[in-house]
């Protein structure tokens, strides 16, 4: 195997770069990137320029996957390989897409655990905005002063699609606004996901309305500070995309975000995910 990973920052992102395009798909390889997934939260593959075949298999090979595909989508390719665009010959309901330009964290509203990662290749790179940010937050954790992190430990937050959206909501056409924000399960996490492991992340974003037994505003104050904590520049970063870019992140430790873009710039990301395996745990 001859695949290699050099560190972008000190707490997150790796870049990957291989000597023959063939390592990219060998059994080792799919177990070093595994473990690098979980060691540095985000990896860069430039411009490997994967078909939907490849993606399958890249995913399966460090998988199992899971689908979380919108079923308002009308697509022509594999159904396991989810299309986000604002194409809406492709996407007629795109608030999902739209609820992504905020700090978010994927299926921590399902009723299973959240999927161990995203894969995300591009198919259609914008001029104007669309990069992708991560923020880890097993390493805002980790930076917290201690008294901060005793202060987390016990606390649970309430997750909804309906508070994911609460920024759009009054984007989302009124015919239908009540069906959109009612989609999805309500979830209570704890704040501190303590891992198989040992690790220790936050789970925080857009999905988490407020604190259990804590009042609502000081809750959501909470809430808030906590992400832009994690978004500092130490533990976050920002992807430029390339056409044929291809990006991994560990979901259980990390939000994400798009920049904002317009539906004309044609952004075309194809995205895949892999199970998770821990629930939520204190």
């Amino acid at each position: 195997m001859a695949i290699h990973f050099e560190n972008i920052k000190e707490c997150i992102g790796s870049r990957v770069s291989w000597d023959d395009r063939a390592d990219i798909f060998t059994p080792e390889a799919a177990k070093a990137i595994r473990e690098k997934v979980a060691e540095r939260t985000v990896l860069v593959f430039p411009e490997l320029n994967l078909t939907d075949e490849e993606q399958l298999a890249i995913t399966n090979a460090i998988g199992p996957k899971v689908r979380l595909t919108n079923t308002t989508n009308v697509q022509s390719n594999d159904e396991d390989v989810y299309q986000v665009t604002l194409d809406e010959k492709i996407n007629p309901q795109p608030e999902y897409v739209l609820g992504t330009f905020f700090w978010h964290m994927d299926g921590i509203t399902v009723d299973m655990p959240p999927p161990f990662a995203t894969l995300l290749s591009c198919r259609i790179a914008p001029a104007i905005g669309g990069e992708t940010e991560f923020a880890s937050t097993y390493a805002a954790y980790e930076g917290l002063p201690e008294e901060e992190k005793q202060a987390l430990e016990g606390l649970k937050a309430v997750h909804s699609v309906r508070a994911s959206l609460s920024p759009i909501a009054d984007a989302i056409p009124e015919k239908h606004r009540e069906r959109v924000l009612g989609i999805g399960l309500v979830k209570e996490h704890p704040l501190v996901w303590t891992h198989e492991d040992g690790r220790k992340s936050m789970v925080i974003g857009t999905t988490a309305d407020h604190i259990v037994g804590m009042d609502v505003p000081a809750g959501r104050a909470m809430l808030v500070r906590l992400a832009e904590w994690a978004a500092q520049p130490a533990y976050s970063l920002r992807h430029k995309w390339k056409q044929g870019d291809f990006v991994i992140w560990d979901n259980t430790g990390a939000m994400h975000r798009a920049v904002p873009y317009a539906k004309s710039t044609g952004r075309m990301m194809h995205r895949t995910s892999i199970a998770g395996s821990e629930a939520v745990a204190a």
